[in-house]
């Protein structure tokens, strides 16, 4: 009869993959990359009821996953209203992208800013190159990955995602921040 030999305080090797998390921009410096130094901010979390989620998907062809949603209402040094900061999250490949988006008083997007990125691959999308093919879009701008935004090989899904966010933050303003 053979006996087992207990093998406790081996250590046992797994695979894992190596994650890449890298915070570029806080909620702070964010805002300030959308709208300089002399803008103030004054925060706003939108509260969403699911018709406003449903009609934010029908819009945008995105879920409004979240209830609610954090925003800043950015203004000048003399009280005058510059537009919106959404900061909103996305799932790259595994891991969740987070990012700002500017968007002004009249639904146009000012700009993007990638806040943390957590993935091994596709980092490009932080590139200004990139993320100023956003500048400009509204409502009626269709936003598709390839025709209107340009894909980065090896980062697909991280582009079609931040894309398909930025979709739906147009629809959220449509829907609960249009004047």
């Amino acid at each position: 009869m053979k006996q087992l030999i207990p093998i406790l305080g081996l250590p046992i090797l797994c695979a894992s993959p190596i994650a890449y998390a890298v915070e570029y921009l806080n909620e702070d410096q964010a805002q300030v990359a959308l709208f300089g130094q002399q803008a103030s901010f004054t925060p706003t979390l939108i509260k969403l009821n699911e018709e406003q989620r449903d009609q934010i998907e029908a819009i945008s062809d995105v879920r409004q996953r979240w209830k609610t949603q954090k925003a800043w209402k950015a203004f000048t040094p003399e009280k005058d209203f510059l537009g919106w900061v959404i900061i909103d999250k996305v799932i790259g490949k595994h891991e969740f992208i987070t990012y700002a988006t500017a968007i002004s008083p009249e639904g146009k997007v000012l700009g993007i800013e990638i806040m943390d990125y957590r993935e091994t691959y596709g980092g490009e999308v932080r590139q200004a190159e990139w993320r100023n093919h956003f500048v400009g879009a509204d409502k009626t701008h269709p936003l598709e990955l390839t025709e209107d935004i340009p894909n980065i090989s090896g980062a697909t899904l991280s582009c079609r995602n931040v894309t398909n966010g930025v979709k739906r933050l147009l629809a959220l303003y449509e829907v609960a921040l249009k004047p």
